[in-house]
């Protein structure tokens, strides 16, 4: 297997539940150009309808890699990061920060990441919330996260806008 190699952050979806979530992260990686992996299986087919209407045009923008199980997405990102966005992390994302070739993990909608991606995670981020609050959307989250490593890695220039 290849081992991917990249100067950029990416996100990748932990074995998604939702396809419009996962179309609204794809066309956010296609403007922000990150790579995105998502890690099966889906709680949808990956050419679901509601896939393609919430990515919109951008589907051919997205650079979109598929990986069968956790264990592939592992043996092709060896030697990166894997930064976990959970709740339940300690570390507050103002106070983290990113790497060029860092990858952002975002858990199933529906159960987040379980304790062996946890495990695997060489940090674990959470968004600071309101007391009393859960969590967000998980495409807000990957919004957040992934603009934040674009904003500190200095990323918006190369964008052209």
């Amino acid at each position: 297997m290849e081992v991917l190699v990249d100067n950029r952050p990416s996100i990748a979806l932990f074995e998604p539940d939702i396809p419009q979530n996962a179309g609204a992260i794809m066309r956010l990686c296609a403007c922000l150009d990150l790579k995105l992996h998502i890690i099966e299986p889906c709680g949808f087919l990956l050419d679901d309808r509601k896939l393609r209407r919430a990515g919109m045009d951008y589907r051919a923008d997205a650079e979109l890699m598929r990986h069968v199980d956790w264990a592939a997405f592992v043996e092709a990102c060896e030697g990166r990061r894997l930064v976990l966005a959970s709740a339940h992390a300690s570390e507050p994302l103002q106070h983290f920060a990113f790497e060029a070739q860092d990858i952002i993990i975002l858990g199933r909608e529906s159960a987040g990441a379980p304790d062996y991606v946890h495990e695997a995670s060489h940090h674990r981020v959470r968004l600071p919330l309101a007391s009393g609050r859960r969590s967000i959307n998980v495409a807000q989250a990957a919004s957040i996260f992934g603009f934040e490593a674009c904003r500190q890695l200095n990323l918006f220039d190369s964008l052209g806008g």
